[in-house]
């Protein structure tokens, strides 16, 4: 009796997961990301690009010459073993050196890739040239997120990480992913005009990295020590999509790539907000700064570049190193923490120079003095300046 209440038990909790499966499979659903990704996506994505549109058609030429390529050539061999089959009395021709063959073979497959090479020639180059651009922005990858700098035209001074939004990191670590845009959501995406020519330069600080964007036709390495460029010019607004495209280290899943297309009016109103944060935040690496004006800047340095690694409560993740009770950065001597943030560590811990005195500063002090961590440290800007040294 015990038996068959508990295997009665069983049954009922198998049912009621199997009811309970088709809610957690509607709560888990995605739709296609317009400028990303498809669910189910067989095919390339959307062209937002003449050479994305370009590159579509070159993709099904190919294909349908390579398609009647095999038709043919499995249709005459398997006619061949068909009809000329020992079972129906076939014997093998015995012949050699015919010139008709000779030429057939020759001319036919040049003229196949004399058709081929042409339109596929005509798209390289064009996608090679990269002259008369009216905007100039230099690409920089690092261990795991994205540098951009406005080099020339409209924006020309603007520059700013790009890194993965906290909070789908935070999903991934989980294990609860949500959202069409899972691991594609930044917090300062790529903004540039519609229907301008966009020239971006690559490099890396690290390792190789890849900068592309599918909808764009754009996939240029990044590669550290040397300078390589592409372009694109979007021919309609919105947001697009890509991801590094070279494996680049463990963190490699949340190197994510957002393209804000905007209106050229638009743009230019983006252009002109931007001026005014960096004349706003512009600091002077010579200013002496109260700890408590260093823990505020701090806190939001941490939380825009430190919290998708390390967690908004320093506690870490998996080999990620925790900071709240570090023995780094409650160490006495603060150039130990000045250095990391500075070199970078390996295995993982990339460099940070790439921010400014003031916000490296900042940072060091908040962590310092954040959590368990009562150092009652402060690290002034100055220090930074000596230590870049």
């Amino acid at each position: 009796m015990g038996k068959n209440r508990t295997l009665t038990s069983r049954l009922a909790r198998a049912v009621l997961g199997l009811g309970m499966l088709p809610a957690a499979q509607a709560a888990m659903a995605v739709n296609d990301l317009p400028g990303g990704p498809a669910v189910n996506q067989t095919n390339l994505h959307p062209a937002a690009t003449a050479i994305a549109a370009e590159l579509y058609w070159l993709h099904n030429f190919m294909l349908v010459i390579c398609t009647v390529i095999f038709v043919a050539v499995f249709g005459v061999m398997f006619y061949s073993i068909l009809k000329h089959r020992r079972s129906r009395g076939a014997k093998a021709a015995n012949f050699h050196e015919s010139t008709a063959v000779e030429v057939a073979w020759t001319i036919v497959p040049f003229l196949i890739v004399i058709g081929m090479a042409l339109p596929a020639t005509k798209a390289v180059v064009a996608m090679k040239d990269t002259t008369n651009a009216d905007l100039t922005i230099k690409a920089t990858g690092y261990q795991w997120k994205w540098g951009y700098d406005y080099l020339n035209g409209e924006g020309q001074g603007i520059n700013f990480l790009s890194t993965l939004d906290v909070a789908h990191r935070q999903m991934s670590d989980a294990g609860k992913p949500q959202g069409d845009d899972y691991l594609l959501k930044v917090d300062n995406p790529l903004v540039v005009p519609v229907d301008r020519k966009v020239r971006i330069v690559t490099t890396a600080s690290d390792v190789i990295h890849a900068w592309m964007i599918p909808a764009f036709g754009v996939k240029q390495d990044a590669i550290p020590g040397f300078v390589r460029d592409t372009w694109f010019r979007a021919n309609k607004t919105g947001d697009f999509y890509g991801q590094c495209a070279e494996l680049c280290g463990k963190e490699h899943a949340y190197m994510p790539i957002h393209v804000k297309v905007l209106s050229q009016a638009d743009y230019s109103a983006w252009v002109a907000e931007q001026h005014k944060k960096m004349a706003a935040a512009a600091d002077d690496p010579a200013k002496v700064w109260t700890q408590a004006d260093l823990l505020a800047r701090g806190e939001k340095v941490y939380a825009a570049n430190c919290a998708a690694c390390h967690r908004p409560d320093g506690k870490g993740a998996g080999p990620i190193k925790a900071l709240d009770g570090s023995p780094v950065v409650n160490d006495t001597d603060k150039g130990k923490q000045v250095a990391v943030l500075l070199n970078g560590l390996p295995g993982g811990m990339p460099s940070w120079k790439q921010l400014s005195d003031t916000e490296i500063a900042a940072v060091i002090t908040y962590t310092k003095n954040s959590w368990s961590n009562h150092t009652g440290q402060t690290v002034q800007p100055a220090e930074i300046v000596a230590a870049r040294k």
